[in-house]
């Protein structure tokens, strides 16, 4: 054997000694291990409000096979009779490839597509460790769709985290909520993949997304607050440009959001057709009788602006989008009570740090909704909005068996939703309650 040759293979035994024994010791993604029943000392029907005592979940398979009042036979039983079972949350409005603690305009062109989908995965591990069990990603920056490569290793077992559903790029105007550019003419990036000025330009964008495998598409209608070029009360794609993307995106059997904050882009957005509207922070009389007509959804992440006024600039925002936040919060109120005066149909999502996820329950309570229409924005509502109501939302026998458990009644206390301290997803448990 030659010396080069001996010298390659004593590198490469070197390397699988170092790198098979990691390999080794990585941990795979929860599992069902087996028949299991949770014995639960409340569970609480989230259609309804009924609170079940002392109940037998049992868990096979992913699946709840049934409910009742006495054990199985020769099934293993965890115990949490001082516990309250709801059902896996589900968060409709996240974006998983940030790194939050760096909100500023210019965060983007420091962040690889790489180096964003681990921040991803990182933030599916916290959202899973709060009780979200399923999330919508509402869109992200990134052209190379890493948020498709987390669902689609999520799905496949590769990595743990929740269900997905995704978006994929913000259909956004030149200049708009959407436009990542935030540099002056003299050194201006190329144009991006997802900026349409016309009709024809939104058709081609919506068209990339369905061909790399989103499952909605997202729609800029208005300007926006976390960025510095755009004006949260302008409409920037056009009613046309918006019914041409929902014209394309329903033929393919998918949905579309829109992102509209101002009162006109709101109401073009509807009448465009789109499924669900993101904020709606400054929703009018007219635009709530449009949406309840319509059937539309409203995602309405109240927390978000709240938290970005009390954050000021802790997070690196740019000085001029807290000003924005500031100017918008006012708004904000008048649109919900319009939104729960006409009975629109709503869903819970945070738009924000998965670790603050669970406070937008409170900030709904506060908003005017009862606690039990809180937690039915983030369980039977959500399912519908996504679609998965045969699968998820509620605690059925037939149902997948995503769990969680709080301590306290979240009826009486909605801040009790803060701390979730017990997580199967999929039959797995993720999060166990701490032994006293």
């Amino acid at each position: 054997m030659k010396k080069p040759t001996i010298i390659f293979v004593l590198v490469l035994l070197f390397s699988l000694s170092v790198v098979w024994p990691l390999q080794a010791q990585t941990p795979a993604p929860a599992k069902p291990s087996g028949p299991l029943a949770v014995k639960a000392g409340k569970v609480l029907d989230v259609r309804t409000g009924q609170v079940a005592t002392n109940v037998y979940i049992l868990v096979e398979q992913g699946k709840i096979t049934s409910l009742g009042p006495t054990a199985p036979a020769g099934v293993p039983v965890l115990d949490l009779s001082n516990k309250t079972i709801l059902p896996g949350l589900i968060d409709c409005h996240v974006h998983l490839l940030l790194n939050w603690n760096d909100q500023s305009s210019a965060s983007f062109l420091r962040m690889s597509s790489p180096q964003a989908a681990l921040w991803g995965w990182r933030n599916l591990q916290v959202y899973l460790e709060k009780g979200f069990t399923t999330l919508r990603d509402a869109g992200e920056t990134d052209a190379l769709y890493g948020q498709f490569a987390l669902r689609d290793s999520v799905k496949s077992n590769l990595i743990q985290g929740p269900r997905l559903v995704c978006a994929g790029s913000f259909v956004s105007v030149t200049g708009g909520h959407g436009d990542l550019d935030s540099l002056a003419p003299d050194f201006a990036l190329k144009k991006q993949v997802n900026i349409a000025d016309t009709v024809d330009e939104v058709a081609i964008v919506v068209r990339r997304d369905l061909k790399y495998g989103t499952d909605w598409i997202k729609l800029m209608a208005t300007g926006g607050v976390a960025d510095p070029l755009s004006d949260f009360n302008v409409q920037e794609l056009s009613q046309e440009q918006m019914a041409k993307a929902v014209e394309i995106a329903h033929r393919a059997r998918r949905k579309v959001m829109a992102h509209a904050e101002g009162t006109e882009g709101i109401k073009a957005a509807v009448r465009a057709g789109v499924d669900s509207i993101e904020h709606g922070t400054m929703l009018d009389e007219e635009g709530a009788v449009l949406m309840a007509k319509q059937g539309t959804w409203l995602v309405p992440t109240l927390y978000t602006f709240q938290h970005g006024v009390e954050a000021g600039l802790t997070y690196n925002q740019d000085p001029i989008m807290l000003e924005k936040g500031k100017a918008i919060l006012k708004y904000q109120q008048p649109a919900f009570a319009l939104a729960l005066k006409h009975r629109l149909k709503i869903a819970f999502g945070d738009d924000d740090d998965p670790a603050f996820a669970p406070k937008e329950f409170s900030a709904l309570v506060r908003g005017g909704m009862t606690p039990l229409e809180a937690l039915q924005t983030a369980t039977v509502n959500g399912a519908e909005l996504l679609g998965l109501s045969a699968e998820i939302g509620t605690i059925e026998a037939g149902k997948t068996a995503d769990l969680i458990a709080v301590e306290g009644d979240p009826l009486k206390d909605i801040t009790v939703m803060e701390n979730v301290v017990f997580v199967m997803k999929q039959g797995a448990i993720i999060k166990q309650p701490k032994k006293d």
